[in-house]
């Protein structure tokens, strides 16, 4: 019994540091959160990007490890929702400019004169799909 509990620790623990490296490599060597100050001229705020980052995969570890449930009312609900959603669109908008990935496809599927046809392809497609979801997914 305790080499099959110490062996559970060890496979968490592992997995946990290859997550962790993961994410900082992500963080780093991409320079996501370096180019995300610079698009929206936030430079001043460093240390607030640093302590949000930590604090957010700290508190989202442990609340997912918990189990919590967080009964708000609905208008904070909307309003954490759309903060999430703002955070993680610019996120991945400073990824895909850090890694040129849409110049990129647009000249491998032969459309790099029609790149803003492109971008509003994904825009729309990511809203559309948003509100599919939550209209037809969310209280069923």
């Amino acid at each position: 019994m305790s080499l099959n509990v110490l062996f559970t620790i060890f496979i968490g623990f592992a997995g946990g540091l290859a997550v962790g490296a993961g994410f900082v490599a992500f963080l780093t060597v991409l320079g996501v959160i370096p180019r995300l100050m610079q698009l929206t001229k936030t430079m001043k705020y460093v240390q607030g990007y640093e302590w949000g980052v930590i604090m957010g995969a700290i508190c989202g570890g442990w609340m997912s490890l918990h189990g919590y449930v967080l009964y708000l009312p609905g208008f904070i609900a909307v309003i954490v929702g759309t903060a999430s959603g703002i955070f993680n669109g610019m996120l991945a908008a400073a990824l895909t400019e850090v890694m040129n990935v849409l110049p990129i496809l647009a000249k491998r599927i032969g459309v790099a004169e029609k790149i803003i046809v492109l971008l509003m392809a994904i825009v729309l497609g990511k809203v559309f799909g948003s509100l599919f979801h939550w209209i037809y997914f969310v209280d069923r």
